[in-house]
């Protein structure tokens, strides 16, 4: 699958970038939120699953005009767990460690941050999962995930279409690297896509990506590593990233990884 090859359909907040696999249709819902939150839509047989939640009230409106009158069948509620105003009649299925990453861990600090930040703009209410799932496979409105657990919350294999859902990639952006042992186990997960052969890797932080650009992120984060090697302190870090990567957005997260390697 291209990652090019898509229709769009504009929303009142964002767009949506739709894929034909031929039984299966990919809804691509790039939010234009401030957290440039991307949501997909899997559509089999004139039914809908949703997987991971708008959180601004804005794209919680679009996307629910979008969906109005459709079947949605249930919803995958990985790593935002906010947004629970957002179709709440829709049975919620997630691991137990992405439950606890909601509620009270990390995806809570989270939250509860934004919450400040955005104020009304931003729905903070979390979703209730009313079906806590774990590893393997799972049927829902026709269509097999296979759920994999992460420390936070929890990856999705979908066969139908030969993709791949994490929270994070973005090729051509700064990402948050939690020190070199968090980039060893991404650069092994990326070449694990690239060996597989996946269609597409999404992420709910950017638009569909595909195995060139997961090879750029291996890429990335080997440099990464090296840098930080080779670096006396974050600012240093920091100075030295940019330099090589002037173009690359998200300089937020790049502060974020500074600070897990020189803490």
């Amino acid at each position: 699958m291209n990652k090019g090859n898509f229709t769009t359909v504009r929303l009142s907040q964002g767009e949506v970038h739709i894929y034909d696999f031929g039984g299966v249709r990919l809804h691509a819902y790039q939010t234009g939120d401030p957290l440039a939150d991307e949501v997909f839509l899997l559509e089999k047989e004139g039914r809908f699953v949703v997987l991971e939640s708008p959180c601004f009230v804005d794209s919680i409106a679009a996307l629910s005009g979008y969906l109005e009158d459709k079947a949605v069948a249930g919803m995958l509620v990985a790593y935002h767990g906010a947004g629970a105003s957002f179709m709440p009649q829709v049975p919620k299925y997630a691991t137990a460690n992405a439950v606890e990453y909601a509620e009270k861990g990390g995806g809570k600090a989270l939250i509860d941050q934004f919450a400040v930040t955005f104020g009304a703009a931003f729905d903070s209410g979390i979703h209730s999962v009313g079906n806590v799932i774990g590893e393997g496979e799972v049927n829902i409105g026709g269509i097999d995930f296979i759920i994999h657990p992460t420390p936070a919350a929890f990856d999705v294999e979908i066969p139908d279409i030969n993709a791949v859902y994490t929270h994070m990639l973005g090729h051509d952006c700064h990402s948050i690297v939690a020190g070199a042992d968090h980039a060893d186990s991404v650069i092994a997960q990326l070449k694990d896509y690239i060996r597989k052969g996946r269609s597409l890797i999404l992420t709910s932080h950017y638009t569909p990506e595909d195995l060139k650009d997961a090879q750029t992120k291996i890429d990335y984060l080997e440099e990464l590593k090296n840098v930080a090697a080779s670096c006396a302190g974050g600012e240093d870090f920091k100075a030295a990233i940019k330099k090589r990567y002037p173009a690359y957005s998200c300089e937020n997260y790049l502060d974020m990884t500074a600070g897990f390697f020189f803490p």
